[in-house]
């Protein structure tokens, strides 16, 4: 018996450590805010700022429990399960749901249908920082620094890119051989990987030389790619739109320079790093001038 407890312990323990990045979380439910965008018309970029920063990247209590993205409360019209958890005041209401994609199409509809959110809808679909302050406006959250917390997501993760994809773009983001054109937030254009992706087969898809491709990437022939790299279809920059990173467990300097889109002799120039180098978790890096 107490070995089986033992086990139990070990799993969830696991489970409470296998936490999504904000990468991963925009790759999981991207398509999904862009599919309630067009059906609906709230923006992609604002549903899924809202979804980060309510489920703290899908990894909160609630999210985890009840699969609630967006902290969206039982109310008196609810009819489905609950979940009951302290927030405001003790043991409040929240909505469950069966699944993630259940939250997010009942969060189109919670704005959609209530009349106090009506005026979001006569705004620009691709005014982002309008729809955040609407949302304060409107009464979604009590956060004086609710608009500014989520045009903060958007920029730094250029949500907004989004908010200009058609049914068109999102087929091609289904189809096995295409793979979407994105663009950083250092405005440089990239695909993202998939499983048994290789840099022949990406070179014939996007018409771009292998050799060109790797430089673009600062990698070499013998670096193999993994699912949900960044691979850039054009150079990176000399330098990022973020002044400082503090490098965290188990980054590398190429995995810095693909995240911010900066060259990677750049970055080891700003830094005065050798080549080959390996960071050092809370080392600072400097990604728009130079290391003095």
């Amino acid at each position: 018996m107490k070995k089986v407890l033992l086990i139990a312990l070990f799993f969830m323990q696991t489970a409470v450590f296998a936490t999504l990045t904000a990468e991963q979380y925009i790759e999981e439910y991207k398509d999904d805010a862009i599919k309630e965008m067009l059906e609906y018309g709230v923006p992609a970029s604002i549903t899924l700022a809202q979804g980060m920063l309510e489920s703290n990247y899908g990894n909160s209590k609630l999210a985890q429990n009840a699969k609630n993205h967006f902290g969206i409360k039982c109310h008196s019209d609810w009819t489905g399960d609950t979940y009951h958890m302290d927030d405001d005041t003790k043991n409040e209401c929240f909505r469950k749901y069966n699944d993630v994609l259940e939250s997010y199409r009942d969060h189109s509809k919670f704005l959609k249908e209530r009349s106090r959110y009506a005026g979001l809808f006569q705004l620009k679909m691709t005014d982002y920082k309008a729809w955040a302050q609407g949302l304060k406006a409107a009464g979604y959250a009590t956060n004086p620094k609710y608009p500014q917390l989520l045009t903060d997501i958007v920029e730094r993760y250029n949500l907004h890119q989004f908010d200009s994809w058609t049914e068109k773009e999102l087929t091609a983001e289904k189809d096995t051989t295409l793979h979407p054109i994105l663009q950083s937030k250092n405005f440089v254009k990239y695909v993202v990987a998939r499983k048994k992706d290789d840099f022949e087969s990406l070179s014939k898809e996007l018409q771009i030389s292998i050799r060109r491709l790797k430089k673009y990437n600062d990698v070499n022939d013998s670096v193999s790619l993994k699912e949900g790299d960044f691979i850039y279809t054009q150079p990176k920059r000399r330098r990022g739109t973020e002044a400082i990173y503090v490098v965290q467990s188990n980054d590398t300097y190429l995995g810095i320079s693909q995240k911010f889109a900066i060259q990677l002799k750049h970055l080891y120039k700003k830094n005065n790093i050798l080549p080959g180098s390996s960071p050092v978790a809370g080392e600072k890096l400097y990604l728009r001038k130079k290391k003095r």
